[in-house]
């Protein structure tokens, strides 16, 4: 905004705050293109955004920097207060408080073993996690049905497991699921791997592998979606990755880890030739123990047979058919003694029971109920013919007393309403009182228009 300078007579540019800060700012990012900027975190804020907010600071100065949540999402390690880092960045100028400050586009570790401080911090995440317990780890099938090997198809890995397999137990069919095993697109090349595997579920036994290499090299395997997935498989893995002195986050969360590709096949099978030893062995120890078993029963069945032909159940046989029969005999005897002694004694108290029988003496008991009968139905009838001319009697005294009969000889009765009190005197009632006036044959209802006392007619 210009304003008339009213001493010196000339017009004067006047910023705003917010006009100079975003000229600066535009200053700023015109000047610098993207700096590599090496220094030690500080001041480290994470907020739910997803940003994060730090100072970058060496032994003279710091600088506020600011790495946005889709660039963040890429680092390979999580970023702390101490941590020395190398950046790269855009210079810029935050308007809203004035402050210079760099907007990360890039963060790595600085100096030697940037790519093992990523992989120590991701070892100790997952750690804490629980992804290497060793009690979520999946037995390996000791005789697999299918082993689908994840590695490049053209490694020396993949011609080693072969090879091996090949020597220890051929009849195993393979399935190779060829990946990148080195290389920006290296992980999710085996990331699908291991989900194509867990879709098809036609292997029980996986075996992830390469060769050996650099740090840099096996940096694919300590990816942290290939570690997650492999975590979530339900077929038992193994991991050989790199020689032996090599280990990998696959390593760690694989449910066991080979020190090489050989191992690998070795542990993913058993040795046929070892397996038929053990099998012929067996099969010599079963038929020795059959062997023997069948003597041993037959010298038993022939203990048996002669113990049975001298104790030939005949001779016994016929001996206690005879002394069956003789008690057979004897029971008969004897049944037939009871049932003649019974019957005697039956016909005892048969002529007992009816020299006794209550015949006659029930019928002069039923002549005797029928005398009484007639004599009771007698005198019933007299007294009743007395009763009822008492009844008769004391009727007609009744309605001589009756207030009734008095109503049929042209009388009333009048009762005030509501208390149904019989009126003696006119002088308990008034004008307006309800009565109700019983005759001879109903009932009237009436109201007081005007009353008379008995004195004035």
């Amino acid at each position: 905004m210009s304003k008339l300078d009213s001493q010196a007579g000339f017009h004067r540019d006047i910023y705003s705050v917010s006009r100079l800060n975003s000229e600066v700012r535009s200053v700023l990012e015109g000047s610098f293109p993207l700096l590599w900027v090496e220094g030690e975190i500080s001041n480290l804020a994470r907020p739910a955004s997803g940003h994060i907010y730090f100072s970058l600071k060496d032994a003279q100065a710091q600088v506020r920097c600011a790495m946005f949540r889709m660039k963040r999402q890429h680092l390979r390690f999580q970023p702390e207060n101490g941590l020395k880092v190398l950046i790269r960045a855009r210079v810029g100028l935050y308007e809203g408080r004035g402050e210079f400050q760099l907007i990360a586009e890039h963060m790595e570790p600085a100096g030697e073993g940037d790519l093992r401080q990523a992989f120590d911090q991701l070892k100790q995440k997952l750690q804490t996690e629980g992804l290497f317990d060793t009690a979520q780890k999946r037995a390996l099938p000791i005789l697999p049905k299918r082993i689908g090997i994840i590695t490049s198809p053209t490694g020396a890995a993949v011609q080693d497991v072969l090879t091996v397999l090949q020597r220890r137990f051929p009849a195993i069919p393979l399935l190779i699921f060829p990946v990148v095993v080195q290389g920006d697109e290296a992980a999710q090349s085996i990331i699908n791997a291991l989900k194509l595997a867990e879709k098809r579920q036609d292997c029980d036994l996986l075996i992830l592998t390469r060769g050996g290499g650099s740090l840099e090299d096996l940096m694919a395997f300590n990816d942290e979606g290939v570690a997650r997935t492999i975590h979530q498989l339900t077929i038992p893995l193994i991991s050989a990755v790199g020689h032996e002195i090599d280990f990998t986050i696959a390593d760690f969360v694989a449910d066991q880890r080979a020190p090489t590709p050989s191992v690998a096949a070795e542990l993913a099978t058993p040795d046929s030739q070892e397996l038929l030893d053990k099998l012929n062995m067996l099969q010599r120890r079963v038929t020795l123990g059959v062997t023997r078993k069948v003597k041993r029963l037959t010298e038993l069945q022939q203990n048996l047979n002669q113990r049975l032909r001298r104790s030939h159940p005949g001779v016994r046989l016929q001996q206690q058919q005879q002394y069956l029969d003789e008690l057979s005999m004897k029971l008969e005897h004897r049944t037939r003694g009871v049932i003649s002694n019974k019957n005697s004694t039956l016909a005892i108290f048969a002529t007992q029971l009816y020299a006794k029988t209550p015949i006659h003496k029930l019928s002069r008991n039923k002549e005797l109920c029928t005398t009484l009968h007639n004599r009771l139905q007698r005198n019933i009838q007299t007294r009743l013919k007395g009763k009822q001319h008492d009844l008769g009697l004391a009727v007609g005294k009744l309605n001589t007393l009756s207030p009734l009969a008095t109503l049929d000889r042209g009388y009333s009765i009048t009762r005030l309403l509501p208390q149904k009190s019989v009126i003696l005197d006119a002088a308990e009632i008034t004008v307006g009182d309800n009565l109700e006036t019983r005759i001879a044959n109903g009932t009237l209802y009436s109201t007081v228009t005007s009353t008379s006392a008995k004195n004035q007619g």
